[in-house]
């Protein structure tokens, strides 16, 4: 009917899922600075991205609800405990629902998230950071070097590989 029709196209469109795999999808390349991104943590202390500059940081954008990220967490843990002491970092930024506080927060336990830079603005797909990175699918992240320039993007099966070169 046509009601419905005209309902249906006045909807906004569906937002990314996840796991996608655009390469062409982000805004932000290898050798561009990265934006600074400031946000609460689970205890509602701010955590600023540029006060990390001088180390290596690995900016990852996920969620709870998202399974290939949490697949992908472990991964992210190991190379956090291998490199740690070498001045590499992780800056999380999770792109869990309104609602999703507790299921944020419990994923960051369940998956042994030992960094202190955990994020959010609980604004699910319409996060600023990832807005502002041009984030359409995640997991996705960038690393950065000790400039707080971009050194790789989604590095993640190379990750290692990746911090070596700029360690």
């Amino acid at each position: 009917d046509l009601n419905k029709l005209v309902a249906d196209l006045q909807k906004p469109p569906a937002p990314p899922q996840a796991g996608g795999n655009d390469p062409n999808a982000g805004l932000m390349k290898v050798g561009m600075t990265a934006p600074d991104i400031s946000l609460p943590g689970p205890d509602g202390k701010v955590h600023t991205l540029s006060k990390l500059r001088g180390k290596i940081v690995l900016i990852d954008f996920w969620a709870s609800w998202c399974g290939p990220c949490r697949r992908a967490n472990p991964h992210v843990v190991e190379m956090y405990k291998k490199y740690k002491s070498k001045g590499f970092e992780v800056f999380s930024v999770s792109l869990d629902r309104p609602n999703g506080k507790a299921d944020w927060v419990a994923a960051i336990k369940q998956d042994g998230l030992l960094w202190d830079n955990h994020v959010s603005d609980l604004k699910f797909w319409d996060c600023e950071p990832a807005g502002l990175y041009g984030v359409r699918s995640i997991p996705k992240t960038f690393l950065l070097g000790k400039d707080g320039k971009i050194v790789a993007v989604d590095p993640r099966d190379g990750l290692e590989t990746e911090l070596q070169k700029v360690l």
